[in-house]
């Protein structure tokens, strides 16, 4: 087994929805750690890594109920039938958060910079007639682009090929990713090797 860091390297803003609100100002919020600073959850990830590994099995036209990469890695449920109570075997891999790197933290905590990291977006639904339609301006808050750090720990080494593969399809992460949030690149960070003296 072993654990697996990468970097998530966003071009544009993005929003990682923690379902609150901010009263009548914004309708969604991100997400944020105890200091006020943005992160995706590693339950994110999880799913968004995994919708990566469905879809490069089926453009190979693979089963990705049957493959071992995903049962393996992500976990699954028993084939009993749809009358009986199924059981679900976890994956070996535990996926942690992906937030900002210590160093950048520290530097951010230190400046007070945690307001910067923020802005609020606002659109509304346009009518046939040209328009805005009555009631439907929203607000959310979006995440500037930045630079975060996530690591997969306790990876089976016969899926680390597949895994860094599904990291590199990732394009895209958050909510209003088919409207240009979110966009990104994952990047495996690979250990460094010791000088030989």
């Amino acid at each position: 087994m072993k654990d697996i860091t990468y970097t998530i390297k966003f071009h544009s803003e993005w929003h990682c929805g923690s379902g609150l609100t901010s009263g009548s100002d914004l309708d969604a919020l991100v997400v944020k750690d105890a200091d006020g600073f943005p992160f995706v959850p590693g339950k994110t990830l999880k799913g968004l890594i995994k919708e990566a590994a469905v879809e490069m099995l089926q453009l190979k036209d693979e089963k990705p109920e049957k493959s071992d990469f995903i049962k393996g890695l992500f976990g699954y449920f028993d084939d009993k039938p749809a009358n009986e109570s199924k059981i679900h075997t976890k994956g070996t891999a535990f996926f942690g958060n992906a937030a900002l790197s210590a160093d950048l933290l520290k530097e951010a905590k230190e400046a007070r910079l945690v307001d910067y990291f923020f802005r609020d977006v606002a659109s509304t639904a346009i009518g046939d007639n040209g328009i805005a339609k009555e009631h439907s301006l929203r607000k959310m808050q979006t995440v500037i682009p930045c630079e975060l750090v996530g690591t997969i720990f306790d990876v089976d080494e016969k899926f680390e090929s597949d895994l860094k593969n599904c990291l590199k399809y990732i394009k895209c992460l958050g909510q209003n990713r088919n409207r240009g949030l979110g966009r990104c690149t994952f990047e495996v960070v690979e250990p460094k090797k010791e000088a030989k003296v």
